[in-house]
């Protein structure tokens, strides 16, 4: 079920508005076609019911000789007339509509002074329409292979014939007789339709187009919703590569302004606190520097060989120490101008420049004809800390490359003993070094890895390690395309 729902913000809106839309326009079409319904029970009911009162009244009032006349021309397929010398019969019929009382009472008041009955049944058949079956007038009217009620003489009545046989509409039995002046009565026999076609061609058209302009407006104001979502991740994202980059535009609503506008404050206290430690380092550096060039002044002019060795290579190893530090402080990475370049052969030309310098390197399979975004001169320095140290702790470096569709992996890997698992991540931390004799010759200062993850960070990739089955470390950095 989760695999349906889409993962987007823009997604899941849209299916949101979208159910929602679809369910008001369901509850909508239900309650219209309700509707439809209760009106056309009621005109149909309305008009039957003048039509009765009318002619009760006209065949009441005309000459006896003119009656028969008058109801050979009141009488159509769909609604018949009869009259007859003694009152009828009620139909049999398994129930009653509760309809028929009101119908009844309207006649009644119509006509006050006639005996009216009224039998209303919805047993679905139009072969039930009649007086009352046992004398149905249109059994003696027509009825037969060349008369207006051709067709099954039990399955078929008057309303289910010409345009009305091809709606989708149930009909409900009208019975009628009024008592005249003199004792005789007239019966009418009309089907009144129970309910309109409910879902009319030009109904689902009407709901088609309203739906569809629904799911594109909803559509077009999802995606005006959470589009600034999508832009305020992309400057989040660009900010924790690059403090400098370019502010966000300051438009849209007022909360999206709102929100632009706290965002570029942030931007711009960030890059004010960089611009201020980067200051104090560089007073820190100089200050530091200015103490070690004295020490090593005072250090050449002892007398005793040994010592001002020992004392020349303290100061040197202070000096490098403080250099590593204060570059990993300034975070040099940050600075830098980005420029795209064949990474494969820039990866290649760090192999080859290291194995020049006298050091075990050797390159594995590069990928070719790769171009990407980096900092060439921070790359270089991970690039040069991670093979430095796979030669130091694994006596043999090989670097490889190999891109994806998203990304480009750079692999260094060395023959050493490798790292324990639970201090994978830890190594990468600063000034942490699992060999704690804090020789400089046999461990550094904790610093190598440290400042190469750093710098895969802010080129928006990742340095992982991970023990190889064969013996070794494998250290990767991935860099986005």
């Amino acid at each position: 079920m989760k695999r349906l729902v889409p993962q987007t913000l823009f997604g899941q809106t849209l299916l949101l508005l979208l159910v929602g839309m679809g369910l008001s326009l369901l509850a909508g079409s239900w309650i219209y076609v309700s509707a439809r319904q209760e009106a056309v029970r009621a005109v149909g009911g309305l008009a039957a019911a003048e039509r009765i009162i009318n002619l009760s009244r006209l065949i009441e009032d005309v000459p006896a000789e003119w009656r028969d006349r008058i109801i050979a021309g009141a009488n159509d397929a769909a609604f018949r007339i009869r009259l007859t010398a003694n009152q009828p019969t009620p139909p049999a019929v398994d129930a009653l509509i509760p309809e028929a009382e009101h119908f009844e009472a309207y006649l009644k008041e119509a006509l006050p002074s006639h005996k009216v009955h009224v039998a209303l049944t919805d047993d679905g058949r139009a072969a039930h329409v009649g007086p009352w079956r046992h004398h149905a007038p249109w059994s003696r009217m027509g009825r037969g292979p060349g008369g207006p009620m051709a067709g099954p003489a039990e399955d078929q009545g008057p309303m289910m014939h010409g345009p009305f046989a091809r709606w989708n509409m149930s009909w409900r039995a009208l019975h009628a007789a009024v008592e005249l002046k003199g004792g005789q009565w007239l019966e009418f026999s009309t089907t009144l339709p129970d309910s309109g076609p409910t879902m009319s061609p030009r109904l689902i058209l009407a709901l088609g187009v309203m739906a569809a302009m629904i799911a594109l407006l909803t559509a077009w104001a999802a995606r005006r919703l959470t589009s600034p979502l999508t832009v305020l991740a992309d400057a989040a994202e660009r900010l924790g590569r690059d403090v400098r980059a370019p502010p966000l535009a300051v438009s849209g609503s007022r909360e999206l302004r709102s929100a632009a506008q706290a965002f570029n404050e942030m931007q711009t206290s960030l890059k004010r606190l960089i611009e201020n430690r980067t200051q104090m380092l560089g007073a820190i550096s100089h200050d530091l520097r200015t103490q070690l060039t004295l020490l090593r002044l005072r250090a050449e002019n002892v007398d005793q060989v040994d010592d001002r060795d020992r004392m020349l290579k303290t100061i040197g190893e202070m000096e490098d120490m403080l250099t590593a530090t204060l570059s990993f402080a300034r975070d040099e990475a940050t600075s830098e101008m980005g420029k795209r370049i064949d990474i494969g052969a820039f990866v290649s030309s760090i192999a080859d420049d290291m194995t020049d310098a006298g050091l075990a390197v050797q390159t594995g399979p590069i990928a070719s004809g790769v171009v990407i975004e980096c900092k060439p001169l921070a790359l270089r320095r991970a690039l040069t800390n991670l093979i430095d140290n796979a030669v130091k702790y694994g006596g043999k470096a090989t670097v490889a490359m190999r891109a994806t569709t998203t990304q480009v992996e750079i692999m260094v890997d060395d023959e050493g003993p490798g790292i324990p698992e639970d201090q994978l991540g830890r190594v990468m931390q600063p000034f942490v070094r699992l060999e704690e004799s804090r020789n400089r010759d046999t461990g550094g200062i904790g610093l190598g890895l440290a400042i190469a993850a750093s710098i895969a960070e802010a080129h928006g990739g990742t340095l992982s390690l991970s023990n190889r089955c064969e013996g070794g470390l494998t250290a990767v950095i991935a860099l986005p395309k």
